[in-house]
């Protein structure tokens, strides 16, 4: 690494990603069952693909509730196109019967399933992991996020990519020619204790206005010059902490030199639950592997690591530890987990095995605790498709209650 510290690369994907349309789709499904009722059982799968004049939405899974179903179709166009996609050439209109087609495959919740849940029980195995660390305590406008960094950086930049499209056209940094579809990439380089202490790499990947280049005369050079440096300006500048940048970070934007119309599901299929590392810590901590967007939270893929992330940020922030992982496991129909494993890395102030104690202690993991506690059968489910679920600045219309610190848990942890 030619003397450099130690690196660590987090990615995100934008709202319009593929894959990341698909988790939007399957968790305004899941937001609008809610609605309907509040215990509806829904696991809704979604695939996207643009193939030749015809885009192709597919919606599959189960769903139970009582009352009418919603408009599943309806839902899905309403919902890719709010993110954008309106139009053929960037890669789908969602908008046009005739230019897209909906496909359903809905049935309802096998039996044995929902005996299962119906007594209180998980709606499937399984395990999940929560996180949460110091990393970004040190930096004005991620304080309180106990997240870490370089996936913290890197979530920014991909909400930032959105927000340049929906400014108003007058305001400065509204940049009319960026296209839903995009990624981001952060690398942050650490020093000999550990800390962060620079951002080493940023990379953008960012679809834009076939166009463009018109306004350079078609020298696709100058277009991508004009790109980097709005980008840099607009989104890297204005998304990531100053004092991480210094003239030795390296910024790459577009790096094939193009990346122009039609991107999206003309050029790359979508399905849900694909960006589960980019959903959840950017690889900095450990994942189980079940997707949350698309499941109702009788689903412990979702509830569950939902707890398991609220359980771990009470711990850091209670300076219990720096860094702190913890493991659920569970049975289909069983309500107890069958495991709780704490790990903090050689970073905690007290006895590991104590922190376990009292974790066990503290928290009830059962699945209806979990969504009691958490207020978890609200509609709240849409705005954690795309910017991460974890990290994110909670309480706004109920909005990421996992994210919430509790003063009494809190204080339960520290003189327990």
């Amino acid at each position: 690494m030619g003397g450099e510290g130690l690196l660590f690369t987090s990615e995100s994907v934008t709202c319009g990603h593929p894959d990341k349309l698909c988790d939007a789709i399957s968790d305004a499904i899941v937001d609008a069952c809610l609605e309907i009722d509040p215990t509806a059982r829904v696991a809704v799968e979604t695939l996207v693909k643009t193939v030749g004049d015809i885009g192709h939405i597919v919606l599959a899974g189960e769903v139970h509730l009582d009352g009418d179903a919603p408009d599943y179709e309806s839902i899905a166009r309403k919902t890719a196109g709010v993110i954008g996609y309106v139009d053929h050439e960037i890669g789908l209109d969602a908008t046009s019967p005739s230019l897209c087609e909906v496909q359903l495959f809905i049935t309802t919740q096998a039996s044995d399933i929902a005996k299962g849940v119906d007594r209180d029980g998980a709606g499937d195995q399984g395990l999940m992991f929560g996180y949460a660390c110091t990393e970004t305590e040190e930096y004005d406008g991620l304080k309180g996020r106990y997240f870490p960094l370089a996936s913290a950086l890197s979530q920014r930049l991909t909400r930032r990519l959105k927000n340049v499209r929906e400014l108003p056209t007058d305001e400065e940094g509204h940049l009319s020619w960026v296209r839903p579809d995009g990624k981001s990439q952060v690398t942050v380089e650490y020093d000999g204790q550990g800390n962060p202490s620079r951002v080493h790499t940023v990379i953008i990947a960012i679809q834009h206005d076939n166009h463009l280049k018109d306004r350079f005369g078609g020298d696709e050079k100058k277009e991508l010059n004009f790109v980097q440096s709005q980008i840099t300006k607009h989104v890297i500048e204005h998304a990531l902490p100053s004092s991480l940048l210094d003239e030795n970070t390296k910024i790459v934007v577009n790096g094939t030199g193009r990346f122009a119309d039609p991107g999206g599901p003309r050029t790359d299929a979508g399905l849900t639950g694909r960006k589960i590392i980019v959903d959840t810590y950017g690889g900095m901590g450990r994942h189980g592997g079940g997707a949350f967007s698309g499941k109702d939270p009788s689903k412990v893929d979702r509830s569950g690591a939902y707890a398991a992330r609220w359980a771990a940020k009470h711990v850091v922030a209670a300076g219990l530890a720096d860094c702190c992982e913890i493991q659920l496991a569970y049975v289909i129909g069983v309500a107890n987990p069958v495991s709780i494993r704490v790990e903090t890395f050689g970073t905690s102030t007290i006895p590991e095995s104590e922190i376990a104690r009292r974790v066990t202690q503290t928290f009830d993991f059962t699945p209806q605790s979990i969504i009691k506690k958490l207020d978890l059968l609200k509609p709240i489910y849409s705005a954690t498709a795309s910017g991460g679920h974890f990290g994110r600045t909670p309480g706004v219309d109920g909005l990421f209650p996992w994210e919430l610190l509790d003063q009494d848990i809190l204080s339960a942890l520290i003189e327990n």
